[in-house]
């Protein structure tokens, strides 16, 4: 019974390993631009048997920190017979992905990255376990051998070193090695995420503000420890000071400003809104529509400086031009102007439909009346011509 149940609590806990090493293997970073070079740093020594070799790695914090380096050091595997797969950064098409590491009973791509001491591309050449205890070669591994005597001498011939020293794959400029079918065949197979002191190892190199780049200039402080998170120890490895300093891309803040050309959007949106919303596409179109946005605004200018009071006044205006347009005739008097027979002919068709009338009338009535006076005449005539007898 006793046996039954350390063979399912050891299956529970593979289990539980598996999964945690899936998650942790779905985990990943993109970034726009490439990591650094690999610094130049020596190797510190083993601090005791069952230690293996990770190497450093550049990573990433965030917008503001970019990135950082993280020590290379020396882990106790969890188990006997991992070997630990190193992280890498990867061209995925639209930035720089990374690449967990993690521990597996054989090591997978690495994305060729030279890391160097064993890690030149393929495979680790550092050490190997042999009968549950880890060797070290000696002719790649720091090894103190008055304390560690599980060494071997194998002469490492390396083919993949590359001289520039890039941290990444694909891309310009990158690595163009591609995983073999062993090595594809490896990354799915049983996987060990970083241990807890791998990951307090990365923690306490995030918050070194000297292992960053933009700091340190592709130059850390702390190139590699002898244990995880030792980074005050005697035996800490600085990185050398090679070639030209790590510049770096525009920094983040410094490209903001640039792309904060957006922060003329809202000055557009506020021209935008004071004609009609026909002018929204020619913010959009970069300077050179800005001139035809006052195109369609040219009468809002124009009354802006001297048309705002203009245009208190301008609806008093037609009340005051219509009196006097109507007046017009009224001032058609033989006193102030006298050779207004335009004028008076104006006047004429607004009244000059019921006018002929009475006038028809009016001379009717004159001629009646003109000729009832001759009438009168013709019959006083005679007794005028009478005289008295």
């Amino acid at each position: 019974m006793s046996i039954t149940r350390s063979v399912r609590s050891a299956l529970f806990a593979l289990i539980l390993l598996a999964m945690s090493a899936a998650a942790y293997a779905q985990f990943s970073i993109t970034v726009s631009f490439a990591p650094p070079e690999l610094p130049v740093y020596e190797q510190p020594m083993v601090p005791g048997e069952g230690y293996i070799w990770t190497p450093g790695y550049w990573a990433y914090a965030g917008d503001d920190d970019g990135y950082y380096w993280v020590p290379g050091t020396w882990v106790l595997a969890p188990e006997p017979g991992l070997l630990w797969t190193p992280a890498y950064w990867s061209w995925a098409g639209n930035g720089y992905v990374f690449n967990n590491g993690y521990w597996g009973q054989q090591v997978g791509f690495y994305g060729g990255v030279s890391y160097g001491y064993g890690y030149y591309g393929e495979g680790y050449q550092g050490g190997r376990w042999q009968n549950g205890q880890f060797y070290y070669n000696r002719s790649v591994s720091n090894v103190n051998v008055s304390n560690i005597h599980n060494v071997y001498n194998t002469t490492v011939i390396n083919n993949t070193t590359t001289i520039n020293r890039v941290s990444y794959n694909g891309g310009n400029g990158g690595v163009s090695a591609r995983p073999t079918h062993q090595q594809e065949s490896i990354a799915h197979g049983r996987h060990i995420a970083p241990v807890a002191a791998q990951t307090q190892h990365e923690q306490a190199a995030r918050t070194n503000p000297d292992q960053r780049a933009s700091v340190n200039h592709g130059t850390p402080t702390v190139a590699a420890t002898p244990k995880p998170g030792a980074f005050s120890d005697t035996a800490v490895v600085h990185a050398k000071q090679t070639g030209t300093p790590y510049s770096g891309p525009v920094n983040r803040a410094e490209v903001q400003p640039r792309v904060t050309g957006a922060v003329e959007h809202p000055e557009n949106a506020g021209r935008s809104d004071r004609p009609a919303t026909s002018s929204q596409p020619d913010s959009n179109r970069s300077p050179s529509a800005r001139p035809n946005q006052p195109q369609p605004n040219k009468p809002e200018p124009a009354r802006q400086p001297t048309a705002q009071p203009e245009r208190q006044s301008a609806p008093n205006h037609p009340p005051l031009v219509q009196p006097n347009n109507r007046p017009e005739p009224n001032r058609n008097e033989p006193t102030q102007r006298h050779p207004t027979s335009p004028r008076s002919e104006r006047a004429q068709p607004e009244r000059s439909l019921p006018p002929p009338q009475p006038r028809a009338q009016l001379q009717q009535h004159r001629n009646s009346a003109s000729n009832q006076r001759q009438e009168k005449n013709e019959d006083e005539k005679p007794k005028q011509n009478e005289k008295p007898q």
